[in-house]
């Protein structure tokens, strides 16, 4: 039996694979000339987001633990701005969005009782 980091435990986390493999589905379908642009970028924003959790629960210290899931929040948000420029230029359909949005407004609530709780 593989061991459990306790990362793994945490349901932001989970969620924000999630929204990772959302991530990833929508971008496929963005022009080709975005590919490095665009495209890479939001992919690696989204990445982001489940390392800074991982990495914070491993910090020994609160504060430590405090600045990555602050990390992971600041790495939502810029998602979600990408994505409603995505949006805006008809990129990902408004069903596709608002798909994402409601995971990420969720996302957004566990990160944050994530940092309240270590304050």
């Amino acid at each position: 039996m593989l061991f459990t980091y306790s990362f793994e435990k945490l349901d932001a986390w989970k969620l924000s694979r999630k929204v990772a493999s959302e991530i990833y589905i929508a971008t496929k379908k963005f022009p080709s000339d975005e590919k490095y642009g665009l495209v890479q970028q939001i992919r690696r924003g989204v990445l982001s987001i489940s390392s800074n959790l991982a990495e914070g629960s491993g910090r020994q210290t609160r504060k430590d633990q405090c600045h990555f899931y602050t990390m992971a929040y600041s790495s939502l948000l810029e998602v979600l701005n990408q994505l409603i420029f995505a949006l805006d230029q008809n990129w990902i359909t408004e069903d596709d969005y608002k798909a994402i949005r409601i995971q990420i407004a969720k996302l957004s609530y566990m990160i944050n009782s994530l940092r309240k709780s270590l304050s």
